[in-house]
């Protein structure tokens, strides 16, 4: 990949990370930087120390007005009027037939609902919101701001020195902070199965304040190819990859995202379809797999159970953790227990496969009421 393209997008902070070092390639439309010093070094130094991502690519959506929390549950199969005010929560955006737009995370602020949505389907889901929510509901797009997340064990402690107080929310909380660096939204949140934060800063504020985070010792930026090795650790899915519309959330392992009263009462896209897999088991599954050796399976790779083919990879390569090969893909439900042995084709040679229970990594987020 390069990054000559006259149709590529620059971040609020291109000329930081090109001053850095970056390695800048062309992603979901934005020029974007891919490492620093090295995929596995920064990948290393996020899983021990603080790791600094921007991830501005990201839509950043407001979306408010009378009866906006019921309007979003007939797009959207999670309970979102349930969710109690500065709480996050995790969703999905459901085509007709209950198939995968987007997986986006749903925050309840005073002044509405804070939605953030993948950066490469961003404009394809604001099309989506605009045209299938009421008119009363707005949709505020806050193209002005930037977002950062810093992420892993070291993080939430060096980011506290910078914006004193983050420290006090636990998982999947949030809060507004205002001081140097213009209003802040800060959510204790992540995409690397690390402690961590994310960022959303104004635009014209966001330099200053990603300096200022990377004086701290603990803290240094990090590139998109940690980041996606890092969030297959974590056994999280990539849109566009792992998930799509081709799959709804119960193929995907993410049943976890409709809580008991969606489930039970229905009224989101594609009801029918995921109340009979939730009650009788889809076809596919989204499982991890190890691999055996040190070659890595890539997506769009078969696999197989002696000569039948019974799934295909989604995301693979190579873990620094755990010095092997991880994957993730959908294989056919009677194949998706783990410690199933299969075999993945890679270029005509056979590599043997176990079944895993994802994380690959555990988790280490700071839950609320955790030893």
């Amino acid at each position: 990949m390069t990054d000559d393209s006259a149709e590529t997008l620059t971040l609020p902070l291109d000329g930081w990370h090109r001053a850095r070092g970056a390695r800048m390639v062309p992603f979901a439309g934005y020029a974007m930087p891919i490492q620093y010093e090295g995929i596995v070094a920064e990948h290393l130094w996020t899983r021990e120390s603080a790791g600094l991502f921007d991830v501005s690519h990201m839509g950043q959506l407001l979306i408010s007005g009378d009866g906006a929390g019921e309007a979003l549950e007939t797009l959207l199969p999670s309970d979102i009027t349930g969710i109690g005010p500065n709480k996050v929560r995790y969703s999905l955006l459901l085509d007709e037939n209950g198939g995968i737009l987007d997986d986006l995370m749903v925050t309840n602020r005073a002044d509405g609902f804070y939605v953030i949505v993948n950066g490469a389907v961003k404009h394809e889901d604001i099309g989506h919101l605009r045209e299938h929510l009421p008119d009363e509901v707005t949709i505020n797009h806050m193209e002005d701001r930037a977002l950062i997340a810093v992420q892993g064990p070291k993080a939430v402690a060096a980011v506290a020195r910078v914006i004193p107080g983050v420290d006090a929310m636990f998982f999947m909380e949030s809060n507004g902070f205002f001081g140097a660096f213009g209003d802040l939204w800060i959510s204790r949140s992540g995409y690397t199965g690390e402690d961590g934060v994310e960022i959303s800063v104004p635009a014209e504020h966001a330099e200053a304040l990603v300096e200022a985070l990377c004086a701290q010792p603990e803290i240094k930026p990090i590139g998109l190819g940690a980041r996606d090795s890092l969030r297959l650790e974590a056994g999280l899915p990539l849109y566009g990859h792992d998930l799509s519309p081709e799959q709804d959330p119960v193929e995907g392992q993410l049943t976890f995202a409709i809580q008991k009263r969606r489930r039970e009462g229905g009224g989101f896209p594609g009801t029918a379809r995921i109340q009979k897999h939730l009650a009788e088991g889809p076809a596919t599954k989204r499982v991890g797999l190890s691999v055996e050796g040190r070659l890595p399976a890539r997506e769009g790779a078969e696999i197989f159970t002696g000569d039948t083919k019974v799934g295909t990879v989604t995301s693979g390569g190579f873990s620094p953790s755990l010095q092997a090969p991880i994957a993730m893909g959908y294989v056919a439900s009677d194949h998706a227990a783990a410690g199933t042995k299969l075999e993945i084709d890679v270029r005509g040679k056979r590599l043997s496969a176990t079944v895993a229970s994802m994380p690959f990594v555990p988790h280490r987020y700071h839950r609320k009421g955790a030893a």
